[in-house]
Parts: structure tokens; C-alpha cells; sequence
């Protein structure tokens, strides 16, 4: 395909005249691409069977521009048996720009699944009243979407995709562990709203799905460190260790990728604390170094990850901080992201024709400049990039919820312009800032 015909698709996306001076495009020769296909729950056709209507289709597709997510089919087979299909992660690489990707040259890496719908289960310990953790199938329904709508200004997504890939490459390749040490284990810290734990979701719940012909199903445990430490002193680590005793099970099934996740890992300071104190000195600290003994144990299968969270940076305990293979801060998102989280919000709004879908918003590149005649497209895109420098400071849980108060607090009809949405939006930013300035004086 040549460059000519990639503009010509572009301008039809963008809904502009000639795009061709405006934005030079390159067919770049891309050696892979991860092609995510979603099996239909009811369909039970071979995996390779639907990757090769996929690679068909995607080769009659010819281009892709950036990420591109396919939900509508022409052949009956796709309708049947494919509830969707995505080329994802095309930007974590290099600059962040989008590029014209060569499908028909490109290695198509697919990996095709279902989601479960089951929803989390609560495992109980024995002989005890309540639930030491959340049990998840992966890949769940609960977390479909969740990675590609968490926005960082670092390439975090990118970084924690390769971690995990050489954890696999070193115990594939049975690297001595104690010549090279990694313990399987990540740590993400800063303040709350910022996506930590969703983060750390939607890598396991990546994870299963890249590695779904390694495995044949993913599970995802997940603990909270805060209700464990304050209410299990009396019991002592015994509690720890019958958890972890649960969780030795599922690592023992070798076609099940096991994703433990612990929040609020700084939970592990504050029993430090009490022992130090003379608060229940002895139990503290076996519930603590039962839990470290416990990481230090199942490091060694190759089918587990531990991923933690931590809202409270200089509380990290760090007898677990020397644990982690990465720390990584994440922080309150930039104007850039911001941008692009507002951007996925209008588009979603407009989708679901709350906001009238007849205007557009142009992609600005993370606030690229780009060089097209001044229109009501780059107008109101300029618009948004400024609500979105006014944005910053706020989380991104916060963030997230802005859109929904904007339509609530100061949209009188529905569908609304995306004009006067935008107008709503800022006055919804103006609002919150306002709202946390009078509870600081309070």
C-alpha cells in the first residue's frame, strides 16, 4: 500500500480534505504486532482455527494507524465466533507517536480469548469468619478495558509487559538464581487516586492474555494488607500462612499464571511499628515475617508475580522494599495525560450519544500542534487542551469522575454540543478546585 493511500484513509478517519501536507505519514515496516482477539463466550472453535480468519481479515485490512480496535464484521464466521479485536499497544514503544503500521508485513503475534464473567469469589480461611481475599479468573470481565484507559506519563505499561516477559525468559532458560537474584515481585507507590491498583489489575489480566498459549487460564488473589494486620494480631502468623497456603495451591497448577496483588503494603511498617512500641511486640512480628517468609518461598515458581501498592511512600517497610525488582512512583497524571483522559471521555460520551456525535475532537498528539486550517475541530480540541492545563494537580480517580459531574452539575439537554459540554467540563474543574479550597479552611 503506498503512502498516498494510508493519507487518504487518514483524512477519511479525520473527516479533513488533505491531510497529506498537514501530517507526513510514513507506512512504517513494524517487525510485530500484539493483535488481542476476544473469543465469544459462547463459541468453541480452536483458538488457531479463528487466528487464521483474523490474519485474513487484518491482511484485508492492510493498514492500521496506531492502536485499532475492530468490532463490526462483514464474514458470518467473525460475526459468530469474535466479539471483538484489537491492535493494542503500538505507541508504548519509542516517542509515543502514532505511526501507519503495515499489517501484511508486520509479524501478527495473536492471542485469542475469553473472558470470564464469573466474577470475584471471597476465599475464606478454615475454621475462620471472614475473607482473607478476592479470587479472580483471568482474563475477567470485571477488568476488560481497564489497560488501555489508564493514562501515565511514564512508560510504566511498557516497562512492567518487558519485567515480566524476562522473568520468563530467565526461568525458561534456568538461570541460577542465586548468581542472579529477581524476586518476582513489584512494588507501585504515591499518593492515592493515581491507578495504582488498577494498575496492577489490568497487568495481570494483560498478562493472561499475552501469555494464553502459555497458560491455559490466569488467577489473580488479592489482599488487603490493611485489614490483615489490624485484625489478625491475635491469631498471629498462622493466619499468614494458612492464606499463603491457598495460594501455594494455585501455584502448583502449572498451566495457571498466579498474580498475587497486596495493597497497601505499608501496613507492613505499622506492625514494625507496634513491635517497636511494645504494642503486641512478638505477634507483629511473626504476621510480618511470616508474610516475607512466605514472598521469599514462592519466588521461585515460575508462574507467579506479586504486585503491590503502597499510598504512603516513606512507610514502605524496607525489609519488603529490598524485595521489590521495581518501585515505581506514580504520580498525579500531566497535562498530556490529562488531555488524554478527557479526550477518551468525550469520545465515549459521544458513542454513547450523550454529546451530540455530529462535531469531532482532533487526537492533538499530547498536545502536538498539528498543522491543520483552523477549524471547529482544532478549535474545540485547543479547548479541551486548556481545561486540561487547568486540571492539573487532580488525581486521576478524580479525573475520571469530572465528566459525569460536568453532564450532572450543568447540562440542561440531552444530547448536549460538545461546545457547551466543554463549557460544563471547565466549570466542573473550577468547582472541584473550589470544593478543596474551602475543606482546606475548614
Amino acid at each position: 500500500m503506498t503512502c498516498r493511500v494510508v493519507l487518504h484513509k487518514l483524512a477519511d478517519m479525520y473527516g479533513v480534505s488533505d491531510l497529506e501536507e498537514a501530517l507526513p505519514v510514513d507506512l512504517v515496516p513494524v517487525k510485530s504486532v500484539h493483535v488481542e482477539v476476544c473469543q465469544n463466550a459462547s463459541s468453541t472453535r480452536h483458538r488457531e482455527e479463528i487466528k487464521e480468519h483474523v490474519t485474513k481479515l487484518l491482511h484485508r485490512q492492510q493498514v492500521s494507524y496506531g492502536d485499532m480496535n475492530i468490532t463490526e464484521f462483514d464474514e458470518p464466521y467473525l460475526k459468530e465466533h469474535v466479539k471483538w479485536i484489537s491492535i493494542c499497544d503500538t505507541e508504548l514503544e519509542g516517542s509515543g507517536q502514532k505511526q501507519a503500521i503495515d499489517l501484511c508485513q508486520a509479524g501478527l503475534h495473536l492471542h485469542v480469548f475469553q473472558l470470564s464473567t464469573d466474577g470475584p469469589a471471597m476465599e475464606e480461611l478454615e475454621d475462620e469468619d471472614m475473607a482473607a481475599a478476592s479470587h479472580w479468573l483471568l482474563p475477567a470481565a470485571d477488568f476488560d478495558g481497564i489497560w488501555d484507559n489508564l493514562v501515565f506519563d511514564s512508560s510504566i505499561k511498557s516497562q512492567l509487559l518487558q519485567y515480566a516477559s524476562t522473568t520468563l525468559l530467565f526461568s525458561d532458560c534456568k538461570v541460577d538464581s542465586n548468581i542472579i537474584s529477581w524476586n518476582r515481585v513489584v512494588l507501585l507507590h504515591g499518593p492515592p487516586g493515581t491507578g495504582k491498583t488498577s494498575l496492577c489489575k489490568a497487568l495481570a489480566q494483560k498478562l493472561s492474555i499475552r501469555l494464553s498459549d502459555r497458560y491455559h487460564y490466569g488467577q489473580l488473589i488479592e489482599i488487603n494488607s490493611h485489614s490483615l494486620f489490624s485484625k489478625w494480631f491475635s491469631e498471629s502468623g498462622k493466619l499468614v500462612m494458612k492464606m499463603f497456603q491457598k495460594i501455594q495451591e494455585l501455584i502448583n497448577d502449572q498451566d495457571a499464571l498466579v498474580c498475587v496483588l497486596i495493597d497497601e503494603v505499608e501496613s507492613l511498617t505499622a506492625a514494625r511499628k507496634s513491635a517497636v512500641n511494645g504494642t503486641e511486640p512478638s505477634d507483629a512480628i511473626r504476621v510480618v515475617n511470616a508474610l516475607l517468609t512466605q514472598i521469599d518461598q514462592i519466588k521461585r515458581y515460575p508462574n507467579v508475580l506479586i504486585l503491590t501498592t503502597s499510598n504512603v511512600t516513606e512507610a514502605i517497610d524496607l525489609a519488603f522494599v529490598d524485595r521489590a525488582d521495581i518501585k515505581q512512583y506514580i504520580g498525579p497524571p500531566s497535562p498530556p495525560a490529562i488531555f488524554k483522559i478527557f479526550h477518551s471521555c468525550v469520545k465515549e460520551l459521544m458513542r454513547a450519544r450523550i454529546i451530540d456525535p455530529a462535531q469531532q475532537l482532533l487526537d492533538l498528539r499530547g498536545l502536538e500542534v498539528m498543522r491543520f486550517i483552523e477549524n471547529d475541530a482544532t478549535k474545540l480540541s485547543h479547548r479541551l487542551k486548556e481545561i486540561a492545563f487547568k486540571s492539573e494537580g487532580l488525581s486521576g480517580r478524580t479525573l475520571r469522575k469530572l465528566p459525569f459531574l460536568a453532564h450532572a452539575l450543568y447540562v440542561k439537554t440531552t444530547p448536549v454540543s460538545l461546545e457547551d459540554y466543554l463549557s460544563a467540563l471547565s466549570d466542573a474543574v473550577d468547582k472541584q478546585f473550589k470544593e478543596r479550597e474551602e475543606l482546606a479552611d475548614t
